[in-house]
């Protein structure tokens, strides 16, 4: 937090910071006033490119970090979308009464700037300005230089501000938009057509969680926001459309914390006629595909882990990693109450509506995911926990499905798509049970995706992969609120 002093010198700073444009808007120099200004080069043009620009008049526009007024001469830095380039304004260059007027500018505002690009004599490359035209008047402080935007709360509600002081979040965020151009090529690419379906729904199906209520007026009916993608995309594929996928906002009224936020980007695909086995390629290859058109290696640094996406993915069951980790072998558990003497014995705790499959993923979540480090495909999550999933023809308590692990957390989920209709409301009518006895975040039946499956749905793969989770992996970004530009929170009371 700022001292009372600190806050006292900002208050001050801004009432002169007023008084200042209402003197410009009395000598009939309102900055608001102007409109357009051309801009020929930017920061990024004129350092890259010195050789050929040097002796040349450019105009650039940014805004201004610092200044240092010496007499008659003043060097400011003007910070624009790329970058930062020093100016070198003088009375001589740009008029005397101009340059009066300049040296009341202060660190924020707004200017556009011509001038001859040259270097110092220190070897700075610099703009030799002719001309200064306050395009926008800051009325508020920046955060002090050598401290910037710290504190972690205030940068999140104020996202502007960290975008202006800390370049490396603006690094971030233009990695965001690149990763997710990436993901769009790569499946553009192989013959994926992008859909769009709706963000209300009457019944939030494809997942579970629990959804954001809200009413429509005309139908004077509740409506929720949608949680998942999965079944408008899966009545695609029913109706002819042999690959899509659709990249966009999901929502739900859950926690938040580093890895959840009520509102994130989801990317969901379908094809027809693959399996599981086709997404675990397609999740490799799409990962390693933008890895490498991003940062132009496979290989990323991730906190204290170094991750390696060039080499084959890991594989293993989620039975076999739960012994692994735990010594625990659920082959050798016979039913749900065994399941529930074993947790007890492993200060698992678990509910009543918990069959075996639920307190085999108790067990994974203490025990394995925490040392899934590297890529792996975690494959063949129980029935119980899959309902939208085929089962394993050779074991059917069990599902063709895999979730991709990286890092000690989730990346991707997908399935071998269950296409059986008879089966598909036998696994709803289940979920139903759990809710009745619940849990609130069960999917509830859906009688009109259970009409589309019985005109046929040919064996499809799809899969999930949560967009904010792949862009902290590739930036290196401790929590999901790091990379979403405005993520939710509590208001200021």
């Amino acid at each position: 937090m700022q001292d009372t002093t600190q806050q006292l010198n900002e208050h001050e700073q801004q009432r002169v910071r007023r008084q200042k444009l209402e003197s410009l808007q009395n000598a009939n120099a309102d900055p608001f006033h102007q409109t357009t200004y051309t801009v020929t080069y930017h920061s990024k043009d004129i350092t890259e490119n010195f050789d050929e620009l040097e002796g040349q008049v450019v105009s650039i526009a940014g805004r201004i970090m610092t200044k240092r007024v010496m007499g008659k001469a003043s060097f400011i830095d003007i910070q624009d979308r790329y970058g930062r380039v020093q100016a070198y304004v003088r009375g001589t260059g740009i008029g005397d009464d101009a340059y009066t007027t300049f040296t009341t500018y202060d660190i924020g505002d707004i200017v556009g700037l011509a001038g001859e690009v040259f270097k110092t004599k220190t070897g700075e490359i610099s703009v030799r300005a002719s001309e200064v035209t306050l395009l926008a008047k800051s009325l508020q402080v920046l955060p002090e230089k050598y401290h910037g935007l710290t504190d972690t709360e205030a940068r999140y509600r104020r996202r502007y501000v960290d975008l202006i002081v800390n370049p490396e979040i603006r690094d971030t965020f233009v990695k965001r938009t690149q990763i997710i151009k990436a993901v769009r090529a790569f499946l553009d690419g192989r013959n994926y057509l992008e859909v769009d379906t709706p963000v209300l729904q009457i019944i939030p199906g494809g997942g579970n969680a629990r959804p954001f209520v809200t009413h429509h007026n005309t139908f004077d009916m509740e409506m929720n926001l949608r949680i998942a993608l999965e079944l408008p995309l899966k009545k695609l594929i029913i109706g002819g459309f042999e690959r899509v996928y659709e990249l966009s906002k999901c929502y739900r009224n859950e926690g938040i914390s580093v890895r959840h936020n009520p509102e994130f980007i989801m990317l969901e695909l379908y094809e027809a006629y693959t399996d599981y086995h086709g997404m675990m390629e397609l999740a490799e290859s799409l990962i390693r595909d933008v890895c490498r058109k991003i940062l132009g290696t496979t290989t990323v640094t991730y906190g204290e882990h170094v991750i390696d996406f060039g080499k084959p993915f890991e594989k293993i069951t989620m039975v076999d990693a739960v012994r692994k980790y735990s010594s625990v072998d659920f082959n050798q558990v016979k039913d749900t109450n065994e399941a529930r003497e074993m947790a007890k014995k492993h200060d698992i705790h678990f509910e009543t509506r918990h069959a075996k499959g639920d307190i085999l993923e108790l067990f994974f979540e203490k025990y394995v995911e925490k040392n899934l480090i590297q890529p792996t495909f975690l494959l063949d999550y129980p029935v119980e926990i899959s309902p939208l999933t085929k089962r394993k023809p050779d074991n059917t308590d069990y599902t063709e499905r895999f979730e991709l692990f990286v890092s000690g957390r989730e990346l991707a989920n997908a399935y071998s798509e269950l296409n059986d209709p008879i089966d598909q409301r036998g696994r709803f009518l289940a979920q139903e049970a759990k809710r009745a006895a619940g849990d609130d975040e069960a999917p509830p039946l859906d009688e009109d995706f259970l009409l589309a499956m019985e005109y046929g749905m040919p064996p499809t793969g799809g899969m999930g992969i949560g967009i904010e989770r792949l862009i902290m992996l590739l930036t290196n970004s401790a929590s999901i609120r790091d990379v979403i530009f405005f993520p939710t929170m509590k208001p200021v009371e």
